[in-house]
């Protein structure tokens, strides 16, 4: 059996679909925090959920009865991501887990961002715990310039909160799920730290290129100030947390971009990652 944390995500979702695309004999467990997830997720197909709480030991001892591996989701920019981390890693140590598999991101070494800096951390007490690891970096999601989509439809405009020349290299969700069915159910992937990237650098401007080519019409690149983009989060009710990393994330963005390379993820499809132009034509139509 294998134990998904921070499974009723949309990351936890897309991982879970793709490990039983992979291999449907195979049975997962998920670790969520209430029963309306859990049956959603049993639903998908999850054989085992279990309700509980990452800042809680007990909980991670449950989960992980009868498991041999765990793809490990903290909350994004969880302001404990390092204690979850740390109960998440002595459990799995406990149980003598064979694979523990850690989702990161792409660069954590970026102190300047603390959501980067906190999973830095978490990789350094898993170098540190005598357990079979793996680590996986990815890039931004492609799925994130969706959150965009009723503004690109009704203006004609991809809104960000950094300058419309920053280059990002970003990844295709699917594919990063992809990738954790092939890192957890196959061999020889224990010990390795992975970037998980779709493309080269792309900037804002080239990314509204490709939609409007995809939508056969013109769609610009508008910087938004980041003083209006912190007033609308903090009114849709976004924690003061995350509302002030991810300025600081912004303003990482701004001045260095972040950029990867697609060759570790074309190796391990063993075919190229979606393309931005085909994730578009496929996903920015839908439920419009």
């Amino acid at each position: 059996m294998i134990l998904l944390t921070g499974a009723a995500g949309k990351t936890g979702k897309a991982v879970l679909k793709a490990l039983l695309a992979h291999n449907c004999d195979l049975d997962v467990c998920v670790l969520v925090r209430s029963e309306e997830q859990a049956s959603e997720l049993k639903r998908i197909g999850a054989a085992k959920a279990v309700i509980g709480d990452m800042n809680s030991m007990e909980s991670y001892r449950r989960s992980m009865r009868g498991v041999k591996a765990a793809y490990h989701i903290c909350p994004n920019m969880h302001p404990q991501e390092k204690e979850i981390g740390r109960l998440a890693i002595a459990a799995a140590c406990e149980k003598d887990l064979e694979h523990f598999v850690y989702h990161s991101v792409l660069h954590p070494q970026a102190e300047k961002m603390p959501h980067h800096w906190n999973k830095m951390r978490v990789e350094e007490m898993l170098f540190e715990s005598g357990l079979n690891f793996t680590i996986l970096q990815p890039a931004p999601y492609m799925q994130n310039i969706l959150a965009s989509r009723e503004i690109i439809y009704s203006e004609g405009v991809y809104r960000i909160p950094y300058p419309v020349t920053t280059s990002l290299s970003l990844v295709d969700l699917l594919d990063l799920a992809r990738a954790v069915a092939i890192v957890i159910s196959e061999p020889g992937h224990k010990g390795a730290i992975y970037e998980i990237v779709g493309t080269g650098g792309l900037s804002q401007l080239a990314v509204a290129d490709h939609i409007s080519d995809v939508l056969g019409r013109g769609v610009d690149a508008e910087e938004q100030s980041l003083e209006e983009w912190r007033r609308t989060a903090e009114k849709s009710g976004l924690g003061s947390y995350q509302v002030e990393t991810l300025v600081m994330m912004f303003t990482y963005y701004a001045r260095y971009g972040l950029e990867g390379n697609s060759n570790i993820l074309s190796w391990l499809l063993n075919s190229k990652p979606s393309s931005l132009y085909n994730f578009l034509k496929s996903d920015i139509t839908n439920e419009i």
